[in-house]
């Protein structure tokens, strides 16, 4: 057989030798020449025309080292199908399938790619192949369990027990949990607290509807308003801020770190908390005459509102004993991942309210037929709608107690409160304390005032004017907030806090303005729709509580435009938080409510009875105003002078610029409805539903001329998951 010839084989490998007369370099007849050897390449000059000239592509000039220790685990290769052939140097590129066109209102999201990728290492199947890296192993190494002791069996002669066979069996390991499984469970713990926060706020505002219907929207409900936010307003003062911010997180730590999952440290604090709660409730009760005189001395001033006051305060303030209980538990069942009952529970809470004002309007009559007030309401009245307040708040605590059971937790008194860090918990909680501190002054000022213009107006025959109507209309006005911004930054906060501490500050640029822009596409409509269309709403969801329900909606129209500043002052400070700086927002929440309180005490003083709160709304959301472009500043000089503010700006004006013709539209229909068909529940409910509709006409159209990409992109990630 005759080999491959390779032109030199017969030097040195005792082959026949050149002929003597053959001339070096010369060819020998009868043998191929060898080739000429090959000029030496320079590692470093590469080929320019080259589609791949560093060879990046090819699997046998890639580095076996580097190979090994590269991290698939941290650091996944694309994807299935995202490389694409490579083409010419200088043709141009293709467009994509499913490219982004301005022209397109909502485009169709591009499917998933399925088949493996080309370029994926060893010949893998890239939707089967599971990577371990170097950095999962790192981190999991702190996890590793002891290795057994080779040499026990030699001592167990020496034990007092002997061991049974199957105690000297080797016993399996625990089969490790599947991420996916914890992933699910997450999932459900997420839906079963969106479920529940949905179901309490609507309920709550069900509570509102129904109480409007039993005592009206005047002086009466004043006075039972005030009653019922003065424990709310004691218990976030003494410790509920405190409790949430300092120590729920060192109960959290505890549960993690102490040998017996926290129990102890748990009952320590449930302990505190009772004791505390019990001896400030007792002093509140007792005072609870200084307590209205403080909040509202024109209250005050009325013996016979003085007297029904002061009675509903007596049965509200021991609410705040169970609110303490309450989130206390909640928040040791939420460290062990019962996440549903502090959700859930508010429900209970509210539907006991609501029964109880159904009592009172089975027994007594609605506010239209009845018109009770402080010199008609009788004892048994008042008795009723304070027991049943009351029994709410405790239901709800109490509620508790099954749960804590089946998570097998069991409360005790335990009072060893030293050495066990509940007094570094409490001087970590100044900071907190000022937080609240400031809020509570400013609403107090507020209570103050429009309790007082309320009476006032009432009296001129203007009822729904005072605190209640600006209760209500705020409680309102902030449901889209809640909804929608809280939704969007309960996902982009983990991120944000991840990149704060990671110190990538465009990272977190970008997600701040990510939140505000997305939240913008909702919440800039509805502070509109609540400036055109806030009458109708009113007049249609109080229509129980008789005229007071117009003024209602003239406070809910003042709100309005405010609930944009009140998005972004949410938004804005989630970055401090990300940075674990409260002292930031401690200040900006004192300009806040000092601007607040400000201009409401401007509005007392200058306008009408009829009209000072409504001006009091409007100074809500200019307070507001004032702090965002405070924290503003103060961000954008932590995050290195760019917070996005040209983008974020531009979308704002956008929305803006579509939402101003569909205002006036939808408010000239609404109006034109109410003078055809009246301002009562039919009127109301035309009304609002004409000027809706003209509201969302004219917005989307405009917005469509204006390519308002996040409301492009919001409209196809709707239509994506509806699967059209």
């Amino acid at each position: 057989m005759n080999a491959p010839y390779d032109g030199d084989r017969a030097q040195g490998t005792g082959g026949p030798a050149p002929s003597q007369g053959t001339a070096p370099g010369a060819p020998v007849p009868g043998q191929v020449p060898a080739p000429a050897p090959a000029p030496e390449r320079d590692p470093y000059v590469q080929d320019a025309y080259d589609h791949d000239p560093y060879r990046s592509q090819d699997l046998s000039a890639q580095d076996p080292v580097a190979e090994v220790l590269y991290d698939r685990a941290s650091h996944p290769p694309p994807p299935p199908g995202t490389y694409q052939e490579p083409g010419p140097l200088y043709a141009a590129p293709t467009a994509p399938a499913y490219a982004p066109d301005p022209h397109v209102w909502a485009q169709t999201p591009p499917p998933e790619p399925d088949g493996p990728s080309r370029h994926l290492p060893y010949g893998d199947h890239a939707t089967t192949t599971q990577f371990v890296g170097v950095d999962a192993l790192v981190t999991n190494a702190a996890d590793e369990q002891a290795e057994p002791d080779a040499f026990a069996h030699l001592y167990r002669d020496q034990e007092a027990a002997p061991r049974t066979p199957a105690e000297d069996a080797p016993v399996a390991a625990p089969a490790p949990s599947k991420p996916a499984g914890r992933a699910s469970s997450l999932l459900k713990s997420s839906a079963l607290m969106a479920a529940g926060t949905i179901v309490s706020r609507i309920t709550g505002f069900l509570r509102t509807l129904v109480i409007a219907g039993a005592i009206g929207v005047g002086t009466f409900n004043d006075t039972y308003q005030i009653a019922n936010t003065l424990p709310t307003m004691i218990y976030v003062l003494v410790g509920g801020g405190a409790l949430n911010a300092v120590f729920i997180p060192q109960l959290v730590r505890a549960m993690k770190n102490d040998s017996d999952g926290g129990q102890a440290y748990a009952n320590r604090l449930l302990t505190l908390v009772v004791v505390l709660l019990a001896g400030i409730t007792t002093i509140c009760v007792l005072a609870a005459p200084v307590f209205i005189t403080m909040m509202s001395p024109k209250i005050a001033s009325d013996p016979q509102q003085m007297d029904v006051a002061v009675a509903f305060a007596r049965y509200c303030l021991p609410t705040m004993f169970f609110m303490g209980i309450h989130v206390v538990l909640g928040q040791i069942l939420n460290a062990r991942g019962r996440f549903g009952a502090m959700m859930w529970t508010p429900v209970l809470n509210n539907i006991v309210v609501i029964a109880t004002f159904g009592a009172f309007i089975w027994a007594f009559g609605g506010f239209t037929t009845s018109g009770v007030n402080a010199t008609t309401v009788t004892p048994e009245g008042v008795r009723l709608l304070g027991l049943g307040t009351l029994l709410g708040l405790t239901v709800q605590a109490l509620a508790m107690l099954p749960y804590l059971r089946d998570a097998g937790f069991k409360p005790r008194l335990r009072f060893d409160w030293r050495g066990h860090g509940l007094g570094k918990a409490a001087r970590l909680a100044k900071w907190t304390f000022f937080f609240v501190l400031a809020n509570q002054v400013g609403l107090v000022v507020v209570t103050q005032l429009a309790t007082w213009a309320g009476s006032v107006a009432e009296k001129q025959g203007h009822p729904g004017t005072g605190i209640t109507a600006y209760n209500y209309a705020l409680l309102l006005w902030q449901m889209p907030q809640a909804i929608i911004t809280v939704s969007v930054m309960t996902a982009v906060l983990p991120r944000i806090s991840r990149s704060a501490h990671d110190g990538d500050a465009a990272a977190v640029r970008d997600d701040i303005s990510y939140g505000l822009r997305t939240s913008a596409v909702a919440i800039v409509p509805c502070a509109f729709a609540f400036l055109a269309l806030g009458v109708p709403m009113a007049t249609l969801l109080y229509a129980g509580s008789g005229s007071g329900a117009q003024n209602i909606g003239y406070i809910l129209m003042a709100f309005g435009l405010g609930l944009i500043p009140y998005s972004i002052q949410y938004v804005v400070l989630r970055g401090f938080y990300a940075y674990e700086d409260t002292r930031t927002p401690f200040y900006n929440t004192v300009i806040v409510a000092a601007v607040n309180a400000a201009v409401s005490a401007i509005s007392f003083f200058v306008l009408p009875a009829r009209w000072a709160v409504v001006g009091m709304a409007a100074a809500y959301g200019l307070g507001y105003a004032v702090g965002v472009g405070v924290a503003w500043r103060r961000l954008r000089t932590r995050l290195g002078g760019d917070l996005d503010g040209a983008h974020v700006m531009r979308t704002y004006a956008r929305l803006t610029g579509a939402c101003v013709p569909a205002a006036a539209v939808a408010g000239a229909a609404a109006f034109a409805v109410t003078q055809w068909l009246g301002s009562g529940v039919t009127g109301s409910a035309v009304a609002l539903l004409v000027g809706g509709i003209a509201l969302a006409a004219v917005f989307l159209i405009a917005a469509k001329r204006m390519r308002i990409e996040e409301l492009n992109a919001m409209v196809g990630m709707v239509r994506g998951r509806l699967g059209r």
